[in-house]
């Protein structure tokens, strides 16, 4: 039976629309009123407050510390400054990815790992032979994701210490109404944005600090509805709904390499140290890529004339739709399929993340999204793009 976060006393309270979703056992609001969209608005124009809390937190620390995370992620910990954060797969002995998360360095012997699904099991199961201690810290940190072109100046009235010198992907300690807190210029809007990580005890108290100073730059509590339009827009994948962990893969296909899912820059194959994959990985670079994620534009003109042959006007998921539709090759042979769409208020598109094979990946090509109209089935005309759909100067500003 699902719980509530450390928020749940003022979410609850302010959950008009009583929409929860369900993550990792806790129940999170998905929106707060019947509809998204004024809360995806603060996202990209205002400052939205974000409850992250059921992402797992596992404290890594000892003399190998540096050693494990080296072993288990793609990327080369030992290169990271105390301050420094990277984003990360981690694959299994085949070069297939597991997960990906962040990685936090805290200082000379201890790292912060951060991920959607557990992992305790995989970290632990990677530390034979060495000297390192790895604790869950899952519920003992509350996380609020604060995005938006605004949420500087919000950070700026309310938290202690120097915020503007606070660079994309660092972090640093501060205080939020005494409470002593992490903030780190990380998010999962691909716009300006931070979040903050809070001892359970005091999430409330940081909570209401937020609310009542971010209310003159337009603060507003969001969903997890309205995050996710933004992750599609900035080209964000998201686990077990664009791509499928290679622990629970059921076929063998469904698996996919960091380069398939564009990943491949977060792989240092010359790092000094072996890691977990790095053999099939060096094959794998070195192949071609038989599957690759892309985003896919879907065509306006005949979207429309599809809609206005069955006498209906268009209709477009305003919230994501994570139910997937094969994708075609315009012979009508199956390439492919896409996972979630949505249309983007914003850019005035309907977008889409896709999985598809590697010779029609190529920005511009056309292939075919399968759509349901008046209950029939039939495809609409789209085109491969380079993602991110969205990326605004301010997220690293």
């Amino acid at each position: 039976m699902s719980t509530g976060t450390v928020f749940h006393k003022r979410t609850e309270a302010i959950c008009a629309s009583r929409a929860w979703r369900q993550w990792s056992g806790f129940s999170v609001a998905s929106t707060y009123s019947d509809f998204s969209q004024p809360e995806y608005a603060a996202i990209r124009h205002a400052a939205a407050l974000i409850d992250v809390s059921p992402l797992f937190k596992y404290l890594v620390e000892g003399p190998d510390a540096e050693h494990l995370t080296n072993r288990v992620f793609t990327q080369d910990t030992a290169k990271m400054q105390v301050g420094q954060i990277v984003y990360t797969p981690w694959c299994d002995q085949d070069g297939y990815v597991r997960q990906e998360g962040t990685v936090f360095r805290l200082s000379d012997d201890s790292y912060r790992v951060c991920a959607v699904e557990p992992a305790l099991g995989w970290l632990d199961r990677n530390t034979v032979g060495l000297d390192v201690t790895i604790t869950d810290r899952s519920d003992a940190l509350g996380t609020l994701a604060l995005q938006g072109p605004t949420s500087r100046d919000v950070l700026r009235d309310v938290a202690s210490g120097d915020i503007e010198a606070l660079k994309f992907f660092r972090w640093m300690w501060s205080k939020i109404a005494d409470v002593p807190v992490m903030i780190s210029r990380t998010g999962y809007t691909g716009d300006l944005g931070y979040e903050i990580w809070i001892p359970e005890d005091k999430a409330t108290t940081v909570w209401d600090a937020l609310v009542e100073g971010g209310a003159p730059h337009n603060i507003t509590p969001c969903g997890l509805e309205a995050m996710d339009i933004a992750r599609v827009e900035a080209g964000f994948v998201l686990l077990n709904v664009d791509y499928i962990s290679s622990e629970s893969a059921l076929l063998p296909h469904h698996r996919m390499s960091p380069y398939e899912l564009g990943f491949g820059w977060a792989v240092k194959l010359d790092k000094g140290c072996n890691f977990v994959g790095r053999e099939a990985l060096q094959r794998a670079k070195n192949a071609s890529v038989e599957k690759r994620l892309v985003g896919l534009e879907i065509d306006w003109l005949p979207l429309e004339e599809i809609y206005l042959q069955a006498g209906i006007m268009p209709d477009l998921p305003l919230a994501p739709c994570r139910e997937p539709v094969p994708v075609y090759d315009r012979n009508g042979r199956q390439i492919g399929r896409a996972t979630t769409r949505v249309w983007s208020t914003l850019l005035k598109k309907y977008l889409a993340l896709a999985t598809i094979e590697g010779d029609f990946a190529k920005p511009g090509t056309e292939v075919y999204m399968e759509i349901t109209v008046d209950f029939q089935r039939t495809s609409v005309r789209t085109h491969v793009v380079k993602t991110p759909f969205f990326r605004p100067e301010r997220m690293r500003a």
